[in-house]
């Protein structure tokens, strides 16, 4: 039996020139996307009419395709217009993710292994996805662990990282949990399988220290620098997993969700605290008044 192949909601991708709807197919099986897995690509949001830090997403996007030995074919400028285009495609009533993406067709000429930078392509694909911000959720400690430099491409947002991911929450799921916390190879907490995390003891905000292990979200930046600026005190520290049971409070920053409150970590139950509350608060007053401040 065939797999249906249209996407789960309204769809449309700008590829080649044009906007199409639907799921075009655009990578075949001598694709070194589909054999090797040059992918990278990124995430925004469009929601109530506006669309924080776009632009740094549509930079971040650029970097990752170099880091991944490609050669990007717009500028961040380029496609954060056509991302601002595409959102008048859609009626305005749920939110959007904002996906630009970049991948290999070919090989390099010295070696099928590595990506020719000569065969980048660019697409850009928005679709609707409600936003589940400030909805608590539960984490456990997972036995997978996020992989050092040495040993994965960690400074690119690719798609060859997220089978990893993926597994772990298969597993956090299979053990009745949300999500699942991540250590990184020295056994310290690097994030969830999804998204950065910040923990709260005594008033002191905490984050673990961007390590090389874990992407440092530009929605992490954004939540780090609004915090402080309203007088809070945020610490980027080596953290371990009994500094999180520790802890007073718990939450996670990301792009598809903004800010979620953690109810539970393993058999430790936690309230929704004020900090999370107000991070949202702070995030989204910022978001609204339109600022494109530094994160």
């Amino acid at each position: 039996m065939s797999v249906n192949t249209a996407p789960r909601s309204t769809t449309w991708t700008f590829v080649d020139g044009e906007w199409i709807s639907g799921n075009p197919p655009l990578i075949g099986p001598t694709s070194h996307a589909m054999w090797l897995g040059s992918t990278v690509f990124d995430g925004a949001r469009w929601f109530d009419g506006i669309s924080p830090d776009l632009d740094l997403h549509c930079q971040r996007v650029n970097r990752s395709a170099i880091n991944m030995g490609m050669k990007p074919t717009k500028t961040p400028e380029e496609i954060e217009h056509l991302a601002l285009e595409g959102v008048k495609k859609f009626d305005g009533k749920t939110a959007i993710y904002i996906k630009p993406m970049y991948w290999a067709e070919h090989g390099s000429p010295f070696s099928v292994v590595a990506a020719d930078p000569e065969s980048t392509r660019f697409a850009l694909c928005l679709f609707e996805a409600a936003m589940h911000t400030a909805q608590p959720s539960s984490l456990t400690v997972s036995p997978f662990r996020r992989p050092n430099p040495e040993v994965a491409m960690t400074s690119a947002k690719t798609g060859s990282l997220y089978p990893n991911s993926g597994r772990a929450i298969i597993e956090a799921k299979n053990r009745g949990f949300d999500n699942a916390l991540m250590r990184d190879m020295n056994g310290n907490v690097a994030e969830t399988a999804s998204s950065n995390i910040f923990m709260v003891k005594d008033g002191v905000i905490m984050t673990p220290v961007a390590n090389g292990t874990f992407l440092s979200g530009i929605t992490r930046s954004r939540v780090i620098g609004l915090l402080r600026a309203a007088g809070h005190d945020v610490r980027e520290c080596t953290l371990t997993v009994e500094d999180f049971k520790a802890a007073d409070e718990i939450f996670t920053s990301g792009n598809y969700s903004k800010i979620v409150p953690i109810n539970r970590l393993d058999d430790r139950q936690f309230q929704e605290g004020p900090i999370a509350a107000k991070a949202l608060e702070l995030y989204m007053d910022w978001a609204k008044s339109g600022k494109k401040a530094a994160a």
